[in-house]
């Protein structure tokens, strides 16, 4: 199984790497929150006020009955990048497929983010609750998410995603 999973994880790999080109990660990352903003101004606001943000702009999940999911991102802290990280899941079930998103973490109170910096290997769920907005949220303030430590950003070509979820996602810092 333990076998299975770290082929899927190098063949998901194989195919991020693929699809970056020649940009670098920091550049592709600064071009998701270009668009996280564009094509969704209600998230400015909340985006704006993070005291860090956490951009995936690759993630690949892909499975047949196992699955798993890989992305490298960065940490952004007042407008320039401080740390590199990676994102790793797994899953066992009726699956079938490949999908590429992004996805924009953005830690609104100091303290998480400095529980998230702290941490070997932070794990979404576990070691802090992400609410996830959609596009199902409109440009309605929600207080849920604006009372929220931590609010979460999944995108896929179309923008915004609906019931889209990071639980298990475990996410390590690595040297870059």
């Amino acid at each position: 199984m333990r076998k299975t999973l770290m082929v899927i994880m190098g063949s998901l790999l194989a195919v991020g790497t693929a699809f970056a080109g020649h940009e670098t990660l920091t550049e592709r990352a600064t071009r998701t929150l270009e668009r996280l903003s564009n094509d969704n101004p209600e998230t400015n606001r909340t985006v704006n006020r993070a005291a860090g943000l956490l951009v995936f702009p690759g993630v690949i999940k892909a499975g047949a009955g196992i699955g798993g999911e890989y992305g490298k991102g960065v940490l952004f802290e007042n407008g320039r990048v401080t740390r590199t990280y990676n994102q790793v899941s797994g899953s066992i079930g009726l699956q079938l497929g490949a999908q590429k998103r992004a996805q924009v973490i953005a830690f609104l109170d100091p303290a998480a983010l400095a529980k998230f910096k702290a941490s070997k290997g932070w794990e979404a769920g576990v070691d802090g609750s992400v609410v996830i907005a959609d596009k199902g949220m409109g440009a309605q303030a929600d207080t849920k998410m604006v009372n929220s430590p931590i609010v979460g950003y999944v995108l896929d070509e179309k923008g915004l995603m609906y019931n889209a979820s990071l639980e298990g996602t475990k996410i390590t810092q690595i040297d870059e």
